[in-house]
């Protein structure tokens, strides 16, 4: 089994080996896995830490392991119109749902009873399987920055209409 115990924000050397993760897991600071390679892992990192995909990892070895956000069951919303946008973001929030924020789209977990609330509000909730990168909240204590990814949101899922 193979240690990890530390975040590095600047490697010094390239990662070889790979964890690919969902969020539910991402957000635990202390959890077993398995790398991309079949290598059982032990991750043990300070309370409180919440990975990204892209942060990057050392084991007690030395080895340094990339996170990767998994691909997971998410409702994509997108609109060209702001206001109705921002009351779908006010509406998730407020049922303190964790919410991934982009220009022009939010996307969260995928949940039936949010699909059908955010379909109320007029707009087309698209299922896809996609990484999801939530935002860390205003209180999210060191890492809580969000790395800029492009997802290519052509929607190709299923779509939800009322």
């Amino acid at each position: 089994m193979l240690y990890i115990h530390e975040r590095i924000e600047t490697p010094g050397e390239t990662a070889t080996l790979t964890l690919t993760l969902p969020f539910d897991q991402r957000q635990k600071s202390r959890f077993r896995a398995t790398l991309d390679d079949g290598t059982e892992v032990a991750v043990q990192l300070p309370r409180g830490t919440l990975l990204r995909g892209g942060d990057v990892l050392r084991a007690e070895d030395g080895r340094v392991v990339t996170v990767r956000a998994a691909d997971e069951a998410v409702s994509t919303v997108a609109a060209e119109d702001a206001r109705l946008l921002a009351r779908a973001a006010y509406h998730l929030g407020n049922r303190h749902m964790p919410l991934e924020v982009g220009d022009g789209w939010l996307r969260y977990q995928h949940d039936h009873v949010l699909d059908d609330m955010i379909a109320a509000l007029g707009l087309a909730v698209h299922f896809e399987q996609a990484p999801f990168e939530p935002e860390g909240g205003a209180y999210a204590g060191g890492h809580g920055h969000h790395h800029g990814h492009d997802h290519g949101h052509d929607h190709a899922g299923h779509v939800h209409g009322h």
